[in-house]
This record gives structure tokens, sequence and C-alpha cells, in this order.
């Protein structure tokens, strides 16, 4: 009775730290993205006929550079998240200290590493475009500070403290804006300088947030120190480490963490140095013409789909810490109820989000850039992809959490295999969707690999997840529709040119959607089962039964 007991409380402390964790991340992620996106919209103004080649410069750069810091920091924090919960679970709260301070001198060394890296090969990776590397030469400098950043985050995970973690990326996207903005606008309206040395500045910016995200953390890492070295003084000792072992430890942990983390922007880069030789043979266009398409989806429509894939990002966050726990007590039926849980809650919040942005893709387009037929289109397909996108990493996170790293990587390598051979036929039936359409195929593949694993090795409750899928759906396509005859009457009324114009029909358009997957999914108690607490509270504001 007792075990029972312990072990009804135990998944209730899981599933609580998972919802906990998953609010807090979600939030981090959706404020930074959102406040990471916000910059654009004066752009269109403020860089005129230059916009669409500095969004070009901007986001070619941040490809790379996004590879660079899954590098630079070795996939190392999840790593250590990981590791931490372990030995934290047995009592070795000591040893995941060391393992955090020895992490901390490697992810120095690899920051210095890749930073260089970046700067010597910033001729090459430019292929042929001079305005590249002056941006090359200025993402250099967050390759300096990002892997501190991420290392200290990775600690607090392990703790299952999301809150630091989730606070951080706000405050570091908050200085990184500012900075940017107020540059940009200086550069361009002040000085009416070079939009290659706006962009250089725009791209800086990240360096100057990562140092305000470091600073906070740091502060709180000393707050914390005397609870922490409390529980290292009360911790068994009964496992010796050496630190050859540790760093082998993290490092055989990590690699695997690489690959994963960094697979969608690899595929992204798979885009960017495929994109235009490949058009080229289809269609008669320029140079600058065919980068003006490849902005459309790689840049224009990825920085917003971001905001929704940011969403699974927070829950794989939040999931391998608590999945290796869970494997490390033993308790299968702990580990069944949280795959099924973790995949749930991805669908009750991704697929309702992607269908959302599809339905408002119009006004969202047109506040951020401009009204474009062609980039509003782009965007809604790729809002769909997006879901794709979301559930690899969270399929990706959950097995890393259970220590089946070359299962993950396997799979990733197959959807890589579809990625490269997809890639021209696509292009070649579907123009600019095409390459958004072999990235789908890919990352499907994988998805269902990975699925179809976990039920064979863990015999998640598959059927019930299916159940609740169909209803998720049925209630997303319900609140698509809606918000899309929304959308299309208000615009009846306000001018879809008008990006001022376009935040009032935004604003109404995502309150009537997100209120009628609300009450859908209230009324119903699909969010009941998903979530496994009771939503009264909510039901009685809405004056629901």
């Amino acid at each position: 009775m007792t075990n029972s007991s312990d072990t009804k409380a135990t998944d209730k402390s899981s599933q609580s730290k998972m919802l906990r964790g998953s609010a807090w991340m979600t939030a981090g992620s959706i404020f930074s993205r959102i406040l990471g996106a916000i910059y654009v919209i004066p752009w269109p103004i403020w860089f005129g006929v230059n916009f669409l080649a500095a969004n070009n410069l901007f986001g070619r750069g941040y490809q790379i550079y996004s590879v660079l810091i899954v590098v630079s920091t070795a996939g190392i924090p999840g790593a250590l998240s990981k590791q931490i919960a372990h030995y934290n679970e047995m009592n070795e709260y000591g040893v995941g200290q060391k393992l955090f301070q020895k992490s901390l001198i490697l992810m120095l060394i690899m920051g210095i590493l890749s930073a260089g890296a970046l700067y010597l090969l910033a001729p090459v990776l430019s292929q042929g475009d001079a305005r590249m590397i002056p941006v090359f030469h200025s993402l250099c400098w967050p390759l300096l500070v990002i892997p501190l950043l991420s290392i200290m985050r990775g600690f607090f995970q392990g703790y299952a403290e999301m809150a630091p973690s989730a606070i951080s990326q706000f405050i570091e996207q908050v200085a990184r804006v500012i900075y940017m903005t107020v540059t940009v606008f200086v550069i361009t309206q002040v000085l009416r300088g070079s939009y290659i040395d706006a962009v250089t500045q725009a791209t800086f910016a990240a360096f100057i947030g990562a140092v305000a995200g470091l600073l906070l953390l740091i502060w709180h890492y000393l707050k914390q120190r005397p609870r922490i070295e409390k529980l290292i003084a009360g911790s068994n000792n009964a496992i010796t480490v050496s630190t050859n072992d540790l760093l082998k430890g993290i490092i055989k942990q990590s690699i695997p963490f690489i690959v994963i983390d960094a697979s969608i922007n690899l595929v992204y880069i798979i885009d960017q140095y495929s994109f235009n030789r490949m058009m080229s043979d289809f269609v008669i266009a320029s140079d600058h013409q065919l980068w003006n398409l490849y902005t459309l989806f790689a840049v224009n429509a990825n920085k917003l789909i971001s905001i929704t894939v940011s969403l699974a990002a927070a829950m794989a966050v939040t999931a391998v810490p608590l999945m290796s726990a869970a494997h490390v007590r033993g308790n299968q039926k702990e580990l069944r109820q949280q795959i099924g849980s973790t995949i749930q809650l991805f669908n009750l919040v991704m697929i309702p989000a992607a269908f959302g942005m599809a339905a408002v893709a119009e006004p969202l387009y047109t506040l951020f850039y401009s009204h474009d037929a062609l980039g509003i289109s782009v965007l809604q397909f790729s809002s769909y992809i997006s879901i794709l996108l979301g559930l690899f990493t969270v399929l990706g996170a959950i097995l890393q959490g259970l220590y089946q790293n070359r299962l993950a990587l396997f799979y990733l390598l197959i959807g890589f295999i579809v990625k490269i051979v997809a890639q021209y036929p696509a292009i070649y039936f579907f123009r600019v969707y095409g390459p958004l359409v072999s990235t789908g195929l890919a990352f499907a593949t994988s998805s269902i690999l990975m699925l179809a694993a976990l039920h064979r090795y863990y015999h998640f409750d598959a059927w019930q997840t299916i159940r609740r899928l169909i209803g998720i759906i049925g209630f997303s396509v319900i609140m698509y529709l809606i918000t899309s005859l929304t959308v299309k009457g208000l615009l009846l009324v306000f001018n879809p040119q008008s990006r001022l114009q376009s935040v009032l029909v935004l604003a109404i358009s995502v309150a009537v959607g997100g209120l009628v997957y609300a009450v859908l999914a209230l009324k119903s108690r699909l969010a009941d089962y998903v979530l496994g607490s009771n939503l009264d509270r909510f039901r009685r504001k809405l004056k629901l039964k």
C-alpha cells in the first residue's frame, strides 16, 4: 500500500514538474521569440528598397551562426542537465557540481575555437558574397559568451529549475533587441549609412544580449550557492569519479545532442547552399531575384514559425532531465506515463498554435514585412510544416532522456537522406515551396520511426494518444475555420495593405481563435485529460458546464 502511494506521489510530482517546467520554458521561449522577431517590424521602413537584401544577409549569417552555437556548446548543456538530474536523483550532488565546473572550462575553450573558426572561414562561407564577411565576423563575439550562458542554463535545468533559464532568455532578447533597434535606426536614419553596416550591428547585438543573460544567471547562481552547498554537504559521496571520467561522460552524452539540436538548422543550411543552384535549372532569374525568393521561406517565414517551434523546444528541454530521472528510478509505469503525457501536451499546444498561425498568416505577415501574396502563402504552408519540426524536437529529446541516443541519431540520419533525395524533385514540382516539402518529408519520416520505437520499447498508451490527437485536430480545424472567417471579415473593413490596421485584425482574430479553442478543450474536458489537473476554475470563468 505504501509503495503504491509512493508511486502515485512520484508520478504526480513528475507530472507537476513537467507542467511547471514546460510552463516556464514555454513562456520564456515565446516571449524571447516574439521579442526576437519584433525588431523586423520597422526594418521595411528603415531599410527601404534594401530591406529584402538586409534580411537576407541577416538570415544567412544566423543560419551558420546557429549551427556553430550548437557545435560550440557541443550539446553539453543538455547532456549536463541530464547528468546532473541523474546524480542528484542518487543524492550525489557533489558529482553534479564537479561536472558543472569542468563543463565551464570546456565551454570557454569551445567558444574560443568556434569564434576563431568562423572568423577564418568567413570568406569561404560567404559563397563569394563580400557583404557576408563583416556579418560573419560580428557573430564571432557572441560565440565566446553563448557557451558559458548555455552551460549555466543546463546546470539549473538539471535541478529542474526552469525559471532562471526562462528569465535569462527574456533578458537576453530584451538587451539584444534594444541594441539592434537603436543601432539600425541610427545607421540607416540618422547617419544614412550602409545597410551592410546596419546588419553587422544587428548581428553583433547577439553578443550584447548574451552578456546580459549571463550576468543574470551568475547573480542567480550566487544567490542559490548556500542552498547548493548544503545539498552537496548532505550527499552520499558513495561514488568516486575521476575528472577524466566526468569529462568523458559529458562528451559521450553530448555528441548526440550536437547533431539533434543542430538538425533543423542543418536542414536549413542544405536549403541555403542548394536553393539558388537548383532553382536556376527551372526558372530564368538573377541571383538577386533567387535570393529574394529564398528569403521568403528561409528567413521571413522561418522567423515567424520559430515562435511556434519554440513551444516544442521548451517542452523538450523540460522532458530530458525528467525522463532521465525516471529512467534512473527504473519506474516503467512512470516512463510510459511521461512519454504519453509529453506527446499529448505537445499536441495540445503545438497543433492549435500552428493552425492558428496559418489562419492569421495574412495580417501577421503584413505586420512584420509587407502585404505580399506569395510571402503569405509560404508562411501558411510553413505553419503546418512547423508541427513536424516541433514533433521531431520533442521526440528526439525523449529518446535522449531515455538514453536512446544512437536510435535518435539513426532516425535523424534517415531523415537527412530523405531531405537530400527529395530536395531536387521537390523544387522541380513545387518551386519556392519545394524546400519546405522536402523538409516536411524528412522530419515526418524521422518522427514516425521515433514514435514506433517508443511504442515498441516502452509501450506508452498509443491509442489514448491517438484518440486525444483526433480531438485536438478536430478542435484545431474548427478554430482555424472560425479564425479564418474572422480575418476575412475584418479585412473587408480594414485595409489589408496597412501594417497598422493589421495589428487590429491580428489582435481580434487571435483572441477569437484562442477563445474558441479554449472553450472546446475545456468543455470537452480534453484539457483536463492531457494536463492531468482539474480546470473547473477556468470553466466557471467562461461559464461552461
